[in-house]
């Protein structure tokens, strides 16, 4: 029990001080932490994707997804249209002025990542990133309560 207990914190606060780290080096650019890894999230799909997809690509649920989603179109960032094959869903793309607004955060944020990976070599980097998308495995593919996700988090 102490290994899991011991994983569970130790993962909290190297995502707590990295979040606070991007919350204050995106803040004067108007966007949160969450915000940006929306946006790359966006820039990494190459063509546009599915608000269902984008919330499992950020490991977030479908409503924070779309709270977000509301206030970066607000702002032109991206843009969602209708899905072409389900009257359901919706596609998002980022816009042009959110891809450069995504690439001026990249480089603000270069610093802080530089920072984190800075302790570890090449190899321990590649394998810190395996071994954490091993653990996360078992989680993410836990059935979801059909009541956590309506056809409006689509919309």
């Amino acid at each position: 029990m102490a290994a899991g207990h011991d994983i569970a914190i130790a993962l909290r606060a190297a995502y707590l001080v990295l979040h606070r780290r991007s919350e204050a080096a995106f803040a004067s650019h108007g966007v949160t932490a969450d915000q940006f890894v929306l946006l790359a999230s966006l820039s990494r799909g190459g063509n546009a994707l599915t608000q269902r997809e984008l919330g499992r690509r950020m490991s977030s649920d479908p409503s924070t997804v779309r709270a977000m989603l509301v206030l970066l179109e607000k702002r032109g960032l991206v843009e969602r249209d209708s899905h072409p094959t389900d009257a359901r869903a919706r596609t998002v793309a980022l816009t042009e002025e959110g891809q450069r607004t995504f690439s001026e955060l990249w480089a603000v944020g270069e610093p802080i990542r530089q920072r984190m990976i800075s302790v570890l070599s090449s190899d321990e980097a590649d394998t810190l990133v395996a071994l954490l998308a091993r653990v996360t495995e078992p989680l993410n593919t836990e059935s979801v309560p059909a009541s956590s996700h309506s056809p409006e988090d689509e919309r």
